[in-house]
C-alpha cells in the first residue's frame, strides 16, 4: 500500500483550496498525510532557511523524495500515474513530496529530491499548488486502477 507525505509551507484556511484538498484526500485510498510548516520568522532573509530547515526534519531516509519545483520535469497525469505505478514495482511505497512557500526552496533541499516535478511553467500560488497535487495523486490511483475518471 502506497504511503504518502506531503510537506507543505504554509497552513491552509478553510475555505475552497481547504474543502478541496480534504475531499481529494478523503477520495484517495492511499494513506496521504499532510505536514504543514510555518516559518516563526517575519523577515524574508530568515524564512527560507527557517522552512528549510523544518523541512527536513520531516523527511525521512526511506522515502522516495519529490520537490515540486518550477525547474521539475513536467508530467503529464498519464506519465505521472506511471511513475507512482513505477515506483511501488520497485518497492518505493513511501513517496513525500514537497512544496515551498512564496520564496521557493533552498537548493540544499532541491538537491536532496529523488525526482524534481513541476506543474508547468507558469507560476501558481503554492496553496492552488497543494490542491493541484492532491489531485493529481488521486487521479493516479484512479488511472492505475483503471477507472474512468481519467480521459483521455
Amino acid at each position: 500500500m502506497m504511503k504518502i507525505d506531503v510537506i507543505a509551507v504554509g497552513r491552509l484556511k478553510k475555505g475552497p483550496y481547504y474543502d478541496l484538498c480534504q475531499e481529494y484526500q478523503k477520495r484517495t485510498r492511499w494513506t496521504v498525510t499532510l505536514h504543514e510548516i510555518e516559518s516563526k520568522y517575519t523577515e524574508a532573509a530568515h524564512i527560507q532557511g527557517d522552512e528549510a530547515r523544518k523541512i527536513k526534519e520531516y523527511i525521512k531516509d526511506d522515502a522516495f523524495v519529490i520537490v515540486m519545483d518550477e525547474r521539475g520535469d513536467g508530467l503529464r497525469s498519464l506519465d505521472f500515474a506511471k511513475t507512482l505505478e513505477k515506483l511501488q514495482n520497485n518497492n518505493e511505497n513511501y513517496i513525500q513530496f514537497i512544496i515551498g512557500g512564496a520564496d521557493g526552496l533552498t537548493d540544499e533541499l532541491r538537491g536532496r529530491a529523488n525526482l524534481l516535478l513541476s506543474f508547468g511553467q507558469q507560476t501558481w500560488p503554492h496553496m492552488l499548488a497543494r490542491v493541484m497535487l492532491f489531485e493529481q495523486i488521486y487521479r493516479a490511483q484512479q488511472i492505475l486502477a483503471g477507472h474512468p475518471y481519467h480521459r483521455e
